[in-house]
């Protein structure tokens, strides 16, 4: 797939799973910045990225309070390249496998560790 279809589908999953949210959670995540990203591109920029990562939460979670430095600011990264790969080439469960890691990466700007996302079934 390539990189502008990949965009466009993950935005469109972006907006359904946002619009999903329970109203105060929805709040919440508008003050997270959602990225697509390729883990091969930014591999280059920072060689300590894991090759394998699906998404990445990067900054403050909610409950860390407001952030002090840009760097601090919310981010989720979303790397189109691993999910399109984890999907085999199905554009239905990359719908699927980019809602869930979303989903799980919202769970860490909420203040949810590892344990937490797991039990709710975004793991």
């Amino acid at each position: 797939m390539n990189a502008r279809r990949a965009e466009f589908i993950a935005g469109q999953v972006t907006r359904d799973v946002l619009r999903k949210l329970p109203d105060n959670l929805r709040e919440e995540a508008e003050a997270c910045v959602i990225e697509f990203d390729l883990v091969s591109e930014c591999i280059a920029d920072d060689p300590e990225l894991d090759p394998d990562l699906l998404g990445l939460f990067e900054g403050c979670s909610r409950l860390d309070g407001t952030p002090e430095t840009p760097q601090d600011l919310p981010r989720i990264r979303l790397f189109l390249d691993n999910l399109w790969a984890e999907a085999e080439g199905d554009v239905n469960v990359f719908r699927e496998e980019l809602r869930i890691t979303l989903l799980h990466e919202l769970g860490h700007y909420l203040g949810l560790d590892e344990e937490q996302v797991a039990a709710l079934g975004l793991a």
